[in-house]
């Protein structure tokens, strides 16, 4: 007999599903069920991973402060250019700075002058919130206008003890005292967990603290931020770059703890995906296979019919493998859609990012049809041996 084309081969494959529906219904459940739990049980993990992991982030994990050593002879200071200095440096994205002023700042002109409520008034660079992940609350940060002028930005704390909680939409915007000088408030932070001690500042403009505060222009504070792979890397170079005349008067902060967390966070998720994953695959070939396996038994008389009628071994054994794919495919098609549509209404209930491993979402069908052969690769082949005579003994 000659090769069969794959349309009739499809079609064979389709005859005992056609016969059966119920069974094969029954069947490909089990396999969508499978792929489905491969699905869930790797993408709610990894939206819940995004979701700790964006919350390490914000912890400062890509963040490294630098800042002159204290009580050094003769006194360190950090270059006024040391911000693009630092910028230079290849896995840097970003850097900014402040620099303390050492002014007092008070709510009024009839407060005692030499009592700044423990407060401290800082030149900062516009750049700064991005770089420190602050968010402004009410008003608005500095701009290339304001940060000229008498203009101020107040740390959630600072704004609190001037007594200044809230900025009215349209109404005149309240005054503070520096170094004798009335400075606008334009704009309140929330609270800085990165970086507390600006919850404890007021902001004022680089060239604004030149003019009016007789400031002198070298940062205090570096904020850089790199890519976290090469975070220590970057560390190590950061002394030499900021002051390569006197490295050992530079002091860099180590990466955050949170790093240290983020970094076990992800070696443990991908362990758990890969066992979760290998768990539901082996389930579903096991379905699979004993499907097949209780297929080829049923169907003894069928296939002593067609090796009588002529049928050869190897098609006999490309009917049932044909039929076992099938079969694991739609059941793969099935729970991947089904796995999707669970994983991104949870991940959207618990406001999570929704994140499917690509790998699972593949294993979803490609790993099906791999199960459908391997689980059908006994079935049809013991299918394919039975003799005639022996198959039409059982009808």
């Amino acid at each position: 007999m000659s090769r069969l084309a794959p349309l009739d081969l499809l079609g064979l494959g389709l005859i005992g599903l056609r016969t059966r529906p119920a069974r094969a219904a029954l069947s490909g459940l089990g396999i969508a069920i499978g792929i489905a739990t491969m699905i869930v049980v790797t993408g709610i993990p990894a939206s819940s991973q995004a979701a700790l992991l964006a919350r390490l982030s914000a912890l400062g994990t890509n963040t490294l402060q630098v800042m002159a050593l204290p009580d050094t002879q003769p006194p360190a200071s950090l270059p006024e250019t040391a911000v693009e200095m630092v910028r230079r440096i290849g896995p840097v994205s970003a850097g900014s700075a402040v620099a303390n002023t050492h002014a007092f700042v008070r709510r009024n002109d009839r407060t005692d002058p030499h009592d700044g409520s423990g407060l401290t008034v800082l030149a900062a660079r516009l750049d700064l919130p991005s770089v420190i992940n602050a968010r402004v609350r009410s008003g608005r940060w500095l701009t290339t206008a304001t940060e000229r002028f008498p203009a101020v930005v107040l740390g959630s704390v600072a704004a609190t003890r001037l007594g200044v909680t809230d900025l009215p939409a349209g109404g005149p915007a309240p005054q503070v005292m520096i170094a004798d000088r009335r400075f606008t408030v334009v704009g309140i932070l929330a609270t800085t967990p990165l970086t507390p001690d600006i919850d404890r500042s007021v902001l004022v403009g680089w060239p604004a603290a030149k003019s009016e505060l007789a400031f002198d222009g070298h940062p205090t504070v570096l904020y850089v931020q790199s890519d976290e792979s090469q975070i220590e890397a970057v560390r190590g170079v950061l002394a030499e770059t900021v002051s390569p005349e006197r490295p050992g008067a530079v002091l860099v902060t180590r990466p955050s703890d949170a790093l240290a967390a983020k970094r076990a966070t992800e070696s443990s998720f991908s362990v758990l995906f890969l066992a979760l994953a290998g768990v539901a695959l082996v389930v579903g070939g096991i379905g699979v296979a004993n499907t097949m396996v209780v297929s080829v038994l049923e169907r003894r008389s069928e296939i002593g019919l067609r090796r009588a009628l002529g049928a050869t071994r190897g098609q006999i054994r490309s009917q049932f493998l044909t039929e076992s794919v099938i079969l694991a495919t739609a059941g793969g098609v099935a729970g991947t859609s089904l796995g999707l549509l669970a994983t991104v209404g949870y991940a959207a209930w618990q406001d999570w990012p929704v994140v499917i491993p690509a790998q699972s979402a593949l294993f979803g069908v490609g790993g099906a049809i791999v199960i459908g052969v391997l689980a059908g690769v006994y079935p049809c082949v013991r299918a394919a041996r039975l003799t005639p005579t022996r198959a039409l003994a059982t009808v």
